[in-house]
């Protein structure tokens, strides 16, 4: 498929399928999305979108900040329909079918980003990864707690961390938070990292906003912030499981 983006017709009718996803698991997807000019048009004849199987939303944004530097783009992030058309050509990678042909449909935002309300943006499958691996282009593997994931998996680290763009864009919050629940041993998360109690991403966004009060994260290490951390994030901390 040549580099281009979905029509307001286009973008309507991707929204039907994944309603009638909803009362029907099986439904076929509608091909002539990517090829009915009513609904597609190409933005780039000379940029040819490759059919890959991605294994993790690290593969994803990797793939996706080549494509858009290559293809010379600018401002990207805001355009809803270049997004749509790329997670209906990723769709199968996206939702993927199970062996009874059923797919799991999520939420809308994760295959239409809102891209006006930068607290849901980053839920987006494709638009996340490729803005959190953007935020970090002179070490992307800070962030690797992420991307780690298959590209349909979207963790409560991600709801919870990227829901606010001062995290998202701060280094030092970005290496604590993998090192916090990422082992770079299993390329996973930790064990019990997506839970919600004591030293969980959930209660780490709490303790960051009360020490915004009175520090600027930003110029803060991840180290300072923590040996600043309570009790409860030890077993995370020493954790490699």
């Amino acid at each position: 498929m040549k580099l281009g983006r979905f029509t307001s017709p286009g973008v309507e009718r991707f929204n039907q399928f994944l309603d009638e996803l909803k009362n029907n698991p099986s439904a076929e997807f509608p091909h002539d999305l990517l090829s009915f000019p009513g609904y597609f048009e190409t933005i780039d004849d000379e940029t040819e979108i490759m059919p890959y199987k991605f294994k993790t939303r690290w593969d994803v944004a990797k793939y996706l900040n080549s494509l858009v530097n290559s293809s010379g783009l600018t401002d990207v992030e805001r355009d809803a329909p270049f997004w749509v058309a790329l997670t209906a050509y990723y769709f199968d990678v996206l939702c993927p079918a199970d062996k009874a042909g059923e797919r799991k449909v999520l939420k809308r935002a994760r295959y239409v980003p809102e891209t006006q309300n930068w607290r849901r943006y980053y839920r987006h499958l494709l638009l996340g990864p490729y803005l959190v691996y953007r935020a970090h282009l002179d070490n992307p593997e800070r962030a690797i707690a992420f991307l780690c994931k298959p590209p349909h998996v979207f963790t409560d680290v991600d709801e919870q961390i990227l829901a606010y763009q001062e995290f998202v864009t701060n280094k030092a919050v970005v290496e604590l938070t993998t090192r916090l629940y990422y082992n770079p041993k299993t390329k996973d998360l930790k064990y019990g990292a997506q839970a919600k109690g004591p030293g969980s991403p959930r209660r780490l966004v709490t303790i960051l906003d009360q020490f915004s009060l009175t520090w600027d994260l930003y110029s803060a290490s991840a180290e300072e912030i923590m040996a600043l951390l309570p009790n409860e994030f030890g077993k995370f901390a020493k954790s490699d499981g």
